[in-house]
């Protein structure tokens, strides 16, 4: 799925396309969803695919939302990123290529995988009461 620059600059806020389309991380203990504890999904905020469940979500004390498991495997591709002197493993939309984050493998069990995503790649669809 592919969106035109201009469509992603009138739908996206400034930090949404600095995060999702040049790969940009918000500061840690500022998104919207780092400390949120509500029922839902997660969906990609570019093409709207579920990501996370709040089920998996935990307090990683990083500042980021931290999942330890995506919804979906295929739904979250990973890629080698050497930027910034480090070897990460980069986590991006498997269905548009928007970057959501990092994953490092010092999550909690039974994955042992920790999702540092950040807010602003992601819309929460919370869960009716």
């Amino acid at each position: 799925m592919e969106f035109t620059e201009i469509d992603l600059r009138k739908r996206l806020t400034p930090l949404q396309y600095n995060v999702t389309q040049e790969a940009g991380t918000e500061r840690a203990f500022t998104g919207d969803y780092w400390d949120t504890k509500d029922p839902g999904t997660y969906h990609c905020v570019v093409c709207d695919t579920p990501l996370f469940s709040s089920d998996t979500k935990y307090d990683s004390g990083s500042g980021w939302p931290s999942f330890w498991e995506a919804l979906d495997p295929e739904k979250v591709n990973r890629i080698v990123d050497r930027s910034h002197g480090m070897v990460r493993i980069e986590a991006t939309c498997a269905n548009c290529g928007a970057h959501l984050g990092h994953i490092f493998p010092d999550g909690p069990q039974p994955t042992g995988e920790r999702f540092c995503m950040n807010s602003a790649s992601m819309r929460l669809e919370r869960e009716e009461s």
